[in-house]
């Protein structure tokens, strides 16, 4: 690994974001179809909560077993984004380095990190995913 590598280099740019207005099926909705596990949560362009698919699942077993409507009614009727999302984010900044966030994620605690600017707006998002395609491209 290149000892000063900027995170910018692996992290995707221009993530999916959801804001605390969306309803919570939406946001299922967006994991199932786009093939993501996290999403930052963010009020215009400040970062303000991550959500994961873990977070979305553990709610939508109270509707196991039901229709997919009935799954989306239980979400947007039960609890709200705020209630779900995690806001004690742990973050990167943009000119942080892969090594950082490497050293982040090594803690085992979660899987993606936001990269934020200076200011807290969102940049981009780095998993642990993106990290170990990073080794392999370097190994």
């Amino acid at each position: 690994m290149k000892k000063n590598e900027p995170i910018t280099k692996i992290a995707t740019k221009n993530p999916y974001s959801v804001h605390t207005g969306q309803k919570l099926s939406e946001v299922r909705h967006l994991f199932k179809e786009k093939g993501v596990h996290h999403c930052p949560v963010v009020s215009g362009d400040k970062l303000i909560g991550i959500i994961s698919a873990t977070d979305i699942l553990a709610l939508s077993f109270e509707a196991f077993g039901t229709d997919e409507r009935s799954i989306d009614s239980v979400l947007d009727n039960r609890f709200t984004i705020e209630e779900v999302m995690q806001a004690d984010v742990v973050s990167v900044l943009e000119n942080d380095t892969v090594r950082k966030a490497a050293e982040i994620l090594s803690e085992g605690r979660f899987h993606s990190l936001p990269v934020v600017s200076s200011q807290g707006e969102l940049k981009g998002i780095v998993t642990s995913t993106d990290l170990i395609r990073y080794l392999v491209d370097q190994y």
